[in-house]
Order: structure tokens, then C-alpha cells, then sequence
């Protein structure tokens, strides 16, 4: 199964759009800086769910009422962020697959991240009947904020190729 995955980057890194890309002095920044501005939005309104979660804010708005409108950003950052994020592996696909930092980001913290966040926002409605949120939803946006700093620790820990 490895030896196909490094088949299918190989083919990746060497079509004539990424070979473009990655031979442009001017086209890599803003591809980088698309994966950032993704990022920022995902990961801002999974901090203010998570952080509602927590207790803060808890005069403002239900938990329910925070989620349902950070809903359609949230998930706009994560195409976002997708997007830049395949076009960035693209350009050295071999090399990340290669490195562990990265299949432990992509493999496992980025799945049960993005499983858990899932969850929380089904779990949001339930969750906004009490006037303070139950210890498991303070312990469910505990976690995911962790899952996804443990997903930042192990991006930096990812050379550029």
C-alpha cells in the first residue's frame, strides 16, 4: 500500500500544474498564505466553540446559538485550508509522506480532531439545555482544543522541502 501511495505522489509532484507551481518564484506565497488564512478561520471558530464549551461567554449566547452561527464559517476555513494545504503536500508530496511528523498529523491527530469537533457541534443543542455546560462538554472542548494544538505542534515539526 506504501509503495502505491509514493506511485500516486510521485505522479502528483511531477504534473505540469505543480511543477509550475513549485518552479514559481511569485505563486508559492500566496498558496501558503491561503492554507493560512484557512487556518485561521477554522481554527479561530473551533476556539470560540471549544472555549464556549469551557464556560466563557456563557451570558452571551447558548452553546447551540454559537455554533449555528460560526457553523458555515467554520467549515468555509476548512475547505479553505484543505485546498491550500493539498496544493502546499503537492509541490514535495514524496518527501511528507515520508516524514513521520506529518503522517502523524494527517494519519492520526487530524482525523480524531476532526471527529471530536463533529461531535461537539452535534452535541451543541443538547449541551445549551443546562444553564451551565456539563462536565463532558467542558471536557469535549478541553480535548479538541488540545487534539488540534497537538496537530500544530506536530506542522511545525514538519521541514520545508
Amino acid at each position: 500500500m506504501y509503495k502505491l501511495l509514493l506511485v500516486f505522489c510521485h505522479w502528483l509532484q511531477n504534473t505540469p500544474f505543480v511543477l509550475a507551481l513549485a518552479g514559481s518564484t511569485w505563486a508559492y506565497p500566496p498558496v501558503q498564505a491561503t492554507h493560512f488564512t484557512g487556518l485561521s478561520l477554522w481554527m479561530g471558530t473551533n476556539a470560540a466553540l471549544d472555549l464556549r464549551l469551557l464556560g466563557v461567554g456563557k451570558g452571551r449566547q447558548t452553546i447551540s446559538e454559537l455554533s449555528d452561527a460560526l457553523f458555515v464559517w467554520n467549515w468555509i476555513g476548512f475547505g479553505i485550508a484543505v485546498l491550500g494545504g493539498f496544493l502546499l503536500f503537492s509541490v514535495s508530496a514524496e518527501g511528507y509522506v515520508a516524514n513521520p511528523a506529518f503522517r502523524v498529523k494527517l494519519g492520526v491527530l487530524i482525523p480524531v480532531a476532526l471527529a471530536l469537533h463533529i461531535l461537539n457541534q452535534r452535541k451543541a443543542r443538547v449541551w445549551s439545555q443546562t444553564p451551565e455546560p456539563p462536565p463532558v462538554a467542558k471536557l469535549a472542548g478541553l480535548t479538541e482544543m488540545l487534539l488540534w494544538f497537538s496537530v500544530a505542534t506536530a506542522a511545525v515539526s514538519i521541514p520545508d522541502f
